[in-house]
């Protein structure tokens, strides 16, 4: 795979899965018209992709989901088994498998029928992304009817709303039907801190932590987010570790 934000010399490798000949054709056709892919190939099957992947590796695989046999998220998740896996951009006409996309660390996610316009913003997703990595979580979100993948980096802070998390970035607001426990989970490592059971904030986008009369609240954005009494130490001591470089990144409380 190449390095992060350059086009290898000899273009992209990618591999189009589709049980659908039409959309398989047409995928293929659109990437060929890519100056930054040099190869493309294709298969009907996820078995059939498997097949062609033992003997000919690519740098990222475009997928389709519902497929008779082994499903598109069925084949992403041996995909991501592997030693150096391919970069994972799933094609669908459902929008309801995006959470599961967001398990599996897509790069991106494509709603058919594709622009070609959107397909080359995929094409450049690939490419920035290197290599699938954890580096930069995606999540899926919904924009103007579009599903994308939010970067992890770009979420300030999260709010909890019953069984839904709403992600708050420079640019707005995006609900996704994924508990604020869940997201807690899995950045908990990444500078992520639950400063109420509401609220899970960024440490990169701490802006400054206020003490009055015995109560803490930091500032993002602009915006003053109250801790909990029972979340305070615990922010103080992570606060502390990162500034020392204990976790990753820096804020300046």
């Amino acid at each position: 795979m190449t390095a992060p934000g350059s086009t290898p010399a000899t273009g992209l490798r990618v591999l189009v899965v589709d049980d659908e000949r039409p959309a398989l054709d047409e995928l293929s056709w659109l990437l060929g018209r890519d100056d930054r892919v040099s190869a493309v190939s294709a298969c009907d099957s996820a078995t059939a992709a498997l097949r062609v992947l033992r003997e000919d590796p690519v740098d990222a695989v475009f997928l389709d989901i519902e497929m008779p046999g082994l499903t598109g998220l069925e084949l992403a998740d041996v995909l991501t088994r592997f030693k150096e896996p391919p970069a994972i951009v799933f094609v669908t006409a459902h929008a309801e498998h995006a959470v599961d996309a967001f398990d599996l660390r897509a790069v991106d996610y494509l709603l058919k029928p594709v622009r070609e316009e959107r397909l080359r913003e995929a094409v450049r997703r690939v490419l920035d992304a290197g290599a699938p990595t954890p580096a930069d979580d995606t999540i899926p979100v919904e924009l103007g009817g579009v599903t994308r993948l939010l970067a992890r980096s770009e979420i300030q802070y999260v709010e909890a709303q019953g069984d839904y998390s709403r992600l708050h970035t420079a640019g707005g607001s995006h609900l996704v039907r994924l508990p604020i426990s869940a997201l807690e989970e899995r950045w908990g490592q990444t500078g992520f801190v639950r400063i109420h059971r509401s609220l899970l904030v960024s440490l990169n986008h701490v802006d400054e932590v206020r003490v009055d009369g015995g109560r803490c609240s930091v500032m993002i954005a602009g915006r003053e987010l109250h801790v909990s009494r029972r979340h305070t130490p615990l922010l103080r001591d992570l606060l502390r570790r990162y500034r020392q470089g204990a976790v990753a990144g820096t804020v300046d409380p």
